[in-house]
């Protein structure tokens, strides 16, 4: 990872301010500022046109999913050995990719925000290859991701303190890490949770009726092929440096960084992360003309070039681990969202 020249972050060193540092090991921070888009924004007009509906996004996700399919049919009869490989070199690619497509979903690129119902459905069509409902909840939680980003108690993509004291030398990061899916599902509920909504609630029928579609047709193994895909894509895979590579405190006092590597043409530009946190509302098929719009706000911010070097650098130094973590505490927006 680069740490660029001067400590340049232009106008976002108030933001990434430390103030002190939690008990658990966590670094607590001020608030974010909500004004810092409005810098490139105000520059240069031509970022805001960018804020449009992705027109490939769901030709993709369609292609993604009928592939999936097309693996099902593939795999029914496949040593379990062999079928678990394709789980985690191709499966876990596109599964993967998908729960970054719900993503950019989320963030209503697909249809634009003026059919929001438009990409709840969507989403749910692009969760059937995940074997599991994600979507829905997804999109419920990660709007305080946004909102309340580090908020304690308010963004569940930040560890639990019971997560940094105990997976805290290399052999239980890696265990972490692998058990990454399991954490990401099972952290909102105990740090904050929601009451189910509708649409929840028709993710998970969608997802049985189509599980029980694919099992009745082709039997056990394709159902095993998409859930390994699940789980060993979205655990110890070399896309899953994201989730470390996105907010964790590789350097003192920098929360959010980008990464600008090939990977990101099958994970929708997940790793212009500074430049999604600055506009949200920007497509991942247009965040890099952001960064060409704008190079001043983000060549010389810390970067990261390799998700697999981010992976081993997480595990083997002492210094990196759950709790390296930025945590603030937040004012709950009066609307409770």
């Amino acid at each position: 990872m680069d740490g660029g020249g001067k400590d340049r972050e232009d106008g976002r060193k108030n933001l990434r301010r430390e103030e002190g540092k939690h008990a658990s090991g966590t670094h607590v921070a001020s608030a974010p500022s909500p004004s810092l888009p409005v810098l490139p924004a105000a520059k240069y007009p031509a970022i805001k046109a960018l804020m449009r509906p992705d027109p490939h996004l769901k030709w993709l996700v369609l292609g993604m999913v009928l592939a999936q399919l097309l693996a099902c049919w593939l795999v029914r009869g496949l040593a379990w050995r062999w079928l678990l490989f394709w789980a985690y070199a191709f499966g876990g690619c596109v599964n993967h990719s998908l729960t970054l497509a719900i993503h950019d979903i989320s963030h209503n690129t697909a249809f634009g925000t003026g059919h929001p119902a438009h990409n709840r459905w969507f989403a749910v069509f692009a969760n059937l290859p995940l074997g599991v409902p994600y979507a829905s909840s997804f999109k419920k939680y990660h709007v305080d991701h946004h909102r309340y980003l580090g908020g304690d108690g308010l963004d569940v993509d930040v560890p639990t303190r019971l997560e940094g004291w105990l997976f805290c030398t290399p052999a239980r990061k890696l265990l972490w890490l692998a058990l990454q899916p399991f954490f990401y599902s099972l952290r909102p509920l105990c740090v904050h949770p929601k009451a189910m909504t509708r649409m929840e609630v028709f993710n998970a029928l969608a997802q049985l009726a189509a599980n029980a579609t694919i099992f009745t047709l082709w039997g056990l193994k394709p159902m095993v092929y998409l859930l390994a895909s699940s789980l060993l894509g979205l655990g110890l895979h070399p896309i899953s440096g994201h989730f470390v590579a996105e907010h964790y405190m590789f350097l003192k006092g920098h929360e959010t960084y980008s990464y600008y590597g090939p990977l990101n043409w099958i994970t929708f530009n997940v790793g212009y992360h500074m430049e999604h946190h600055d506009f949200p509302s920007i497509p991942g098929c247009n965040l890099p003309l952001v960064r060409k719009i704008a190079p001043e706000y983000y060549d010389h911010l810390p970067q990261h070039y390799s998700w697999v070097k981010v992976l081993w650098d997480f595990v083997s130094e002492d210094s990196l681990g759950p709790y390296a973590r930025v945590k603030r505490v937040c004012k709950l927006a009066k609307d409770g969202l």
